[in-house]
């Protein structure tokens, strides 16, 4: 049988299936070969807060989405093209989110009558017709499996566990994948248990060679590789990018790290990374609770290490007042806060960005420190590096906001020339720096730099250089406790000031206004830099001029940020809350701006920002050619193809919901 080869720009695929079949490690591994390959990528893992769920219900479906292009893309995609569905819970939690013409590839092994009825089917709609809109390979995974590893004398129910990797082989055949790097994962994986290993490694063959006989099959798939920079690459998650960003920092700083953590969903696995990082002076304390890992953390501050600790929304809460010691000490600390749904437990495994004013302003008293936010698992990174700069040299805490978006999801991340990172110098205070009333040699702990304002920083037990801390309000100059009213006014104003100050050391707000046409500017932070993007690409395929800014400094904001927003008539901010920074925006720069919220625990789609964003570029340039409908057209883009004529007016009525 001749396979013709089809070449496509990019593709978007999804593995689901219940909690306990392997979606996580199926989309890990395709990620891995596709990242060897040198596609441009971008993932979503999405799975239940239970560590095991009911099998073979709604709530117990676990998937894993991957966007991957022979160029530059910004998010995991709207909607996948070719969608694995492992039990018809699978299918029915995501079919929704297919559009038509797809690919289903279902394993039929489960779809029996009490399976379909538990999750509300009457009839299996394999053959009901209910699914004729998509192109369905119905295939019993299962069965396949377990008959292609019998040889090493597995139960039934242990063969088949390894029906994820028969799924893998498959599509990883079907998108013409290297396999060398899942054979060779396996083997170190399973090195203990020789028959399960070798029984992973048949079934991932046999789905591969599957693919090649089956005439299910007359097509595959060829995303070539993208053009990058020259440099080294690797394929890197959020959570583990601010693990190594936060060792970057330590080392260029030259202390040791030391994090104190209790762990939580999602920011465990930074505790998980860290911890294996001994090697480069960094210690991890899991603590007993959030409270006592943050007081580790500062204490190992107040020794001359570089303190860290990581939290989700919850965490953030309990270290509130601690957050506020580290303020009034002016010790640098870094606090890592990988957002999750909420309020109180939420919903752990989904995403959000709604912790923006509780770590602005949740702190007893006026206490003000740098907010700094990732923008996509590969900028977690550098953020890091950023946060540790400005905590050393402003000897203040930080705070860093990552999501369980960014956590949890990967990209390709060109690994950096060390040497090229910024030199952070802790500049401890080693003698006397002051005299007394006597004339004999003094250490003033709050004697402060002129130009950062950042107070002495002595480690305890260098000789001459004794000084008192504590919660209490500090002096002027000695840090001995102080009750006097013109005192107190000066201390607050001054570690204001220090905060504010950090603006003279960060690069200004960059626009993107290709042709400086645009009137409308969308503006964001955090991980909604991906989908706007996507979004504001649709609206400029269609012919709509719109600008677009994101945000990585939020407290304090970049220096020209007010007269960036006095610059466009209408500013967009999408957000994954009900309109925090706006808010912040609306108080400070007195600007209107115009809210886009939405908190359903997933990232914002590229299509539904591009309808926002169209529909208020027309609303703002006065457009009223009812044909046109710029959000509407942008909305519909498919794989970057423009459903419009040369006019801007729509040419087809396809709303198929695609992502760039």
């Amino acid at each position: 049988m001749t396979i013709e080869v089809k070449q496509l720009d990019r593709v978007v695929i999804r593995f689901a299936g219940d909690s306990g079949d392997g979606m996580q490690l199926t989309g890990d591994r395709f990620t891995a070969e596709t990242a060897s390959f040198g596609n441009d990528l971008s993932t979503l893992p999405n799975f239940p807060a239970e560590i095991r769920a009911p099998a073979g219900t709604l709530p117990g479906v676990s998937s894993f989405q991957l966007h991957f292009a022979d160029h530059d893309i910004l998010t995991p995609g709207d909607a996948p093209d070719v969608l694995i569905a492992m039990n018809p819970a699978a299918l029915k939690a995501n079919l929704r989110d297919v559009p038509r013409g797809a690919t289903l590839i279902v394993d039929t092994a489960d779809f029996t009558a009490r399976n379909l009825k538990r999750i509300g089917y009457d009839e299996n709609p394999l053959e009901t017709g209910e699914l004729e809109a998509y192109h369905v390979v119905p295939l019993n995974l299962t069965g396949m499996t377990v008959e292609s590893v019998k040889e090493f004398g597995l139960s039934r129910k242990d063969a088949s566990r390894a029906k994820n990797m028969y799924a893998l082989g498959l599509v990883s055949w079907l998108f013409q994948r290297p396999v060398e790097s899942t054979i060779t994962f396996l083997k170190t994986k399973f090195a203990g248990k020789p028959d399960i290993r070798d029984a992973n490694i048949a079934a991932f063959r046999a789905g591969y060679n599957f693919g090649e006989t089956a005439e299910e099959f007359s097509v595959r798939y060829e995303v070539k590789p993208a053009s990058m920079d020259t440099g080294t690459y690797r394929n890197i998650s959020g959570n583990l990018a601010l693990a190594y960003g936060l060792v970057a920092g330590a080392q260029r700083s030259g202390l040791p790290l030391v994090l104190g953590a209790y762990p939580i969903t999602p920011a465990s696995d930074v505790l998980h990374e860290l911890s294996k990082l001994k090697r480069f002076n960094v210690t991890t304390i899991q603590a007993e609770d959030e409270i006592a890992g943050v007081g580790a953390a500062l204490g190992a501050s107040f020794g001359g290490a570089l303190g860290v600790t990581t939290s989700s929304g919850p965490g953030i809460s309990l270290k509130s007042e601690t957050i506020g010691l580290g303020v009034m000490l002016e010790l640098p600390l870094v606090i890592c806060d990988i957002q999750r749904a909420g309020p109180s437990t939420g919903m752990p495994t989904k995403t959000e960005q709604a912790d923006l004013l509780q770590v602005m302003f949740g702190r007893n008293g006026e206490a003000p420190l740098p907010v700094l936010a990732a923008r996509s698992p590969a900028d977690c990174f550098a953020i890091a590096v950023e946060a540790a700069r400005i905590a050393v040299t402003y000897r203040t805490p930080v705070i860093v906001l990552s999501d369980g978006y960014l956590a949890n999801g990967s990209e390709p991340w060109q690994i950096p020339v060390i040497e090229d990172l910024p030199t952070i110098d802790p500049d401890f205070t080693l003698e006397p720096n002051a005299t007394n009333d006597k004339g004999e040699p003094a250490y003033l702990p709050y004697l402060r730099d002129p130009e950062t304002l950042a107070r002495a920083w002595a480690i305890p037990g260098t000789a001459g250089l004794d000084h008192r801390i504590g919660g209490l309000e500090k002096e002027d100059k000695t840090g001995n406790i102080s009750y006097d009213p013109a005192n107190h006014d000066l201390m607050i104003r001054t570690r204001q000031a220090k905060v504010d100050g950090i603006a003279r050391s960060i690069e200004p707000l960059e626009v993107d206004d290709p042709d400086g046409a645009a009137k409308v500017l969308v503006l964001g932070w955090g991980s909604t830099y991906g989908p706007i993007g996507a979004g504001v690409r649709r609206v400029r395929k269609v012919g709509g001029k719109v600008a677009q800014a994101h945000l990585r400094y939020l407290n304090p904001f970049p220096p020209n940020l007010g007269d960036v927003l006095g610059r466009y008539e209408k500013v967009l901010v999408p957000e994954m809350n009900l309109g925090q920074l706006a808010m912040l925006l609306r108080a400070k720069y007195l600007v209107d701006v115009v809210s886009y919220a939405q908190v359903r625990g997933m990232p914002l789609g590229a299509a539904e920002l591009a309808e926002v964003i169209g529909n208020l570029v027309e609303e703002t340039e006065g457009i009223d050619d009812d044909a046109r409908h710029l959000g509407e057209a942008a909305a519909a883009l498919k794989h970057g193809e423009a459903l419009v004529d040369s006019n801007g007016h729509l040419t087809t009525e396809l709303k198929t919901r695609g992502t760039r």
